[in-house]
């Protein structure tokens, strides 16, 4: 018997938006996965510069993003420990909890340009198969891309996904600047993030930056 297929997409889904679930949603399909595993980082190691919103309000935004999607879970592995978060360590712990799965690690191609960057690239192909949307503009450096992880290019596998052009980091600024957000995420990602009022300039300490 085959074992078990399982995606992980790992991000700091602040917010979460469709592209995060297209690129799900296509691996689910194209790859054989009984589920994808959305894995939000509690301590993003490469943004160390940034302020991101707290671990409690992207766990909320991930899962009404992920509601109506049976086989989307979410995984507390990387909110549930100190940081920072490397995405190898999160890979061994989930490889821990799933000691029969076969483990894909969904990413983009942007990501996979940077790939050798990246803490420990020859542990992260050694536990997962590296399942990547193409990007226009990038274009990966196999030399290098091997020289940091030996194998890696037996290690990828390419997915067709659609290319939504979204960022989170477009979607705050729109918030911030009180621009729409319909038709760009889920409707109760969206509602979150009004009811909350993220990403808005903080009006004296009755924001509820907490």
């Amino acid at each position: 018997m085959s074992a078990e297929r399982l995606g992980v997409l790992g991000g700091t889904f602040d917010p979460p938006h469709y592209g995060h679930l297209a690129l799900a949603e296509n691996a689910r399909t194209q790859l054989g996965l009984a589920a994808v595993l959305f894995v939000p980082a509690g301590q993003p190691p490469h943004k160390p510069g940034r302020p991101i919103s707290p671990a409690r309000r992207r766990e909320a935004m991930v899962l009404a993003a992920i509601a109506d999607a049976p086989t989307f879970r979410l995984s507390r592995v990387d909110l549930t420990r100190p940081g920072p978060h490397y995405t190898a360590d999160m890979l061994a712990l989930l490889r821990r909890e799933h000691p029969e799965a076969e483990l894909f690690f969904l990413m983009g191609e942007d990501s996979l340009a940077q790939f050798a960057t990246w803490h420990a690239p020859a542990t992260i192909v050694r536990l997962a198969t590296l399942a990547v949307m193409r990007r226009p503009g990038y274009e990966p450096d196999w030399a290098t891309l091997e020289a940091a992880a030996p194998g890696i290019r037996q290690r990828v596998v390419w997915l067709d996904v659609p290319y939504l052009g979204l960022s989170s980091s477009d979607l705050r600024r729109r918030a911030r600047d009180g621009l729409p957000l319909r038709y760009l995420l889920p409707p109760a990602v969206e509602e979150y993030i009004r009811t909350h009022r993220l990403y808005r300039p903080k009006r004296g300490r009755g924001n509820d930056a907490r």
